[in-house]
């Protein structure tokens, strides 16, 4: 069962897999690198991964070649997490790590808050609530409520002396 290793801090810049390749080269032809290029403009992003054939394997190149230097930079060499089943990796893993990290249920990635994005005040919507009304009113955050009336009180000091 091959594993996958996660290579981070990669220098931005123009390096292409051969170069990266070269570096693990030692280990023979069972491990593969693969470079994570930005697609515009075909730098590298800052990471890779390695392929390797079993876990020994990469516990043994984790402890030779993590920190080790690749173009002035230290890598970090870690075993990558599992896949996510779908086309577009980072938009199905972002709202479960919102939900991890004691977010809402509710947390949607950007091309879902488009689309259900409700119209502010002066919008053409029959659903709108005249300005004045309570529904509409602001209300400050309640974590910062208690600093922002020491705030105003000290305003208030401030305009009558």
């Amino acid at each position: 069962m091959s594993v996958r290793l996660y290579i981070g801090n990669l220098p931005k810049e123009e390096i292409d897999r051969q170069e990266l390749q070269a570096v693990f080269a030692e280990e023979g032809d069972a491990v593969t690198t693969k470079l994570i290029k930005d697609r515009k403009t075909g730098k590298c992003r800052g990471f890779g991964f390695l392929t390797v054939n079993n876990d020994e394997q990469a516990d043994q190149i984790i402890e030779k070649y993590n920190g080790q230097l690749f173009k002035d930079s230290p890598i970090k060499l870690e075993k990558a997490l599992p896949r996510t089943k779908g086309e577009d990796n980072e938009e199905q893993s972002a709202p479960k790590a919102a939900n991890q990290a004691g977010g809402s249920a509710s947390a949607s990635t950007p091309k879902e808050s488009k689309k259900s994005k409700k119209p502010r005040r002066g919008g053409s919507s029959k659903e709108s609530v005249p300005a004045g009304s309570d529904t509409e009113a602001i209300r400050p955050d309640p974590r910062w409520a208690s600093e922002l009336e020491k705030l105003k009180q000290m305003l208030a000091a401030q305009t009558t002396t």
